[in-house]
């Protein structure tokens, strides 16, 4: 997974995020809310880890603010304040889940397995944004009854959007998703597999990616 860690403890943040890499997650850490809200929106996570005591507003009002910006990422809240009324403001907020320190990163890494199976997954194991629908296990994608044949480059972009829709990609966000961060670019090559990927859904009768001037991809379900 691509994890986003929100952390200002320095040490705490060093510790958790090699233990995640070891565990073969992808991890980028920040130490702020603000840079989490900014880091969030501009890339796809496919789980937030906030700490609730931070500098400037703390990981409940940061919480409250990706919601409000129309982050669905799953949000892991992380905090030293267990008590009832804790967690309940944490997952009011937003949160899908609450972890109180000191924790076992056995139990961290266990959540953040329940979270990989859940986001946007449905019981058939299937990634759907109303009528489309994408197959991690298989590598399959679908508008309603029809399968769409796509590269595996295609499909790498695809999932991008199909775990982020109606969130704005940027194409850094699509190659560092997509190619893990070493496609240059300078080059146009994000831009013509995303086009081929449209022109295929839009062959359909589906028009659903659309450019967002200045930023990047969209994906936009519809529901029929």
């Amino acid at each position: 997974m691509k994890l986003l860690l929100v952390e200002d403890d320095v040490r705490t943040a060093a510790l958790l995020a090699r233990g995640l890499r070891e565990a073969s997650h992808r991890v980028d850490v920040v130490g702020t809310g603000e840079a989490a809200c900014t880091s969030a929106i501009s890339q796809p996570y496919q789980a937030l880890l906030l700490d609730v005591m931070l500098p400037g507003i703390d990981g409940v009002e940061t919480c409250r603010r990706l919601r409000a910006l129309s982050v669905s990422t799953p949000i892991l809240m992380l905090s030293a304040r267990g008590e009832l009324a804790d967690r309940v403001e944490g997952l009011d907020a937003g949160a899908d889940d609450y972890l109180t320190k000191p924790f076992f990163l056995e139990e961290l890494l266990a959540r953040l397995r329940a979270f990989d199976r859940r986001p946007g997954v449905c019981s058939d194991g299937l990634l759907r944004a109303g009528i489309l629908w994408w197959d991690p296990a298989r590598q399959r994608a679908g508008i309603g009854s029809t399968e769409i044949a796509l590269t595996v480059r295609q499909g790498a972009i695809f999932e991008v959007f199909m775990r982020h829709p109606g969130q704005v990609l940027t194409r850094g966000a699509i190659a560092d998703a997509a190619w893990d961060g070493t496609l240059d670019l300078a080059s146009n090559v994000i831009d013509v597999h995303v086009g081929a990927l449209r022109r295929k859904l839009s062959g359909l009768g589906v028009p659903v990616i659309q450019t967002v001037r200045g930023l990047g991809y969209r994906l936009d379900p519809v529901d029929s």
